[in-house]
């Protein structure tokens, strides 16, 4: 198979696993369809808010968990075949399973944000991205509540870290080696589509944050989950 055989390989891969649908298959085990509790979306803070915070812990690990096995597998795969590619295939695959976590074709293309599905990505992707990403993230939660805002700032520093390590040689091929230019090149291509794919589908979160409606999340806070308390609050704000 030839290089851009294995690329759109790769995206397929990513893809049938990030339409695994753990915020949708869970709610289906208790009884709910999540998408139409919450804001509707079949992620991580929807199942947080509406099922509690178990769910919403088994719900990240999962949506985490699905892509670093794709990666992982895509890494093992074709390390060998594709040296000096593998970081390119390894954003493909990523690429693939964000969308097939936000439009999975068994649910009407109807499935979540993304982020965790990133976040998962950037845990397998190289190591060095690993401790800023996870302090950048849960810092921002931790500080300004708003997992959307946190989400998008996650985004560019993928983006602009992915841009720096291309820039400056932070990349090296399977087995020692540089990465010809073109492959850095198309890495950083890829890698901005990712992170503009965020931004997109997080559009109307910009928009109630810059007007302040934006609503806030307090993962410590003790909330009743709002399926059991039948709530289905307007105007939330919404991320993975």
């Amino acid at each position: 198979m030839d290089l851009t055989g294995t690329k759109i390989l790769c995206l397929v891969i990513g893809y049938c696993f990030g339409m695994f649908q753990t915020a949708y298959i869970y709610g289906r085990i208790k009884g709910i369809d999540i998408r139409q509790k919450g804001s509707g979306n079949a992620g991580t803070t929807n199942a947080l808010r509406v099922l509690g915070k178990k769910a919403g812990l088994y719900v990240m690990l999962a949506d985490l968990g699905k892509i670093i096995i794709a990666v992982t597998l895509v890494y093992f795969l074709f390390r060998n075949t594709y040296p000096e590619e593998i970081y390119l295939l390894k954003l493909y695959t990523g690429l693939g399973g964000i969308l097939g976590h936000n439009f999975p074709f068994y649910l009407g293309f109807k499935g979540g944000k993304g982020i965790a599905a990133m976040g998962g990505m950037i845990l397998a992707f190289h190591w060095s991205y690993i401790p800023q990403n996870l302090l950048l993230f849960f810092g921002m939660v931790a500080l300004t509540h708003y997992v959307s805002l946190s989400s998008m700032l996650l985004t560019v520093s993928f983006f602009v870290q992915t841009l720096l390590m291309c820039i400056f040689g932070g990349f090296k091929a399977y087995g020692g080696g540089e990465i010809p230019r073109e492959i850095l090149t198309e890495m950083i291509i890829v890698a901005f589509i990712i992170s503009a794919m965020a931004f997109i589908r997080h559009h109307e979160n910009i928009k109630k944050l810059l007007n302040g409606t934006e609503r806030k999340t307090y993962v410590f806070k003790k909330n009743k989950p709002e399926a059991d308390s039948g709530k289905s609050p307007e105007g939330q704000e919404e991320t993975k």
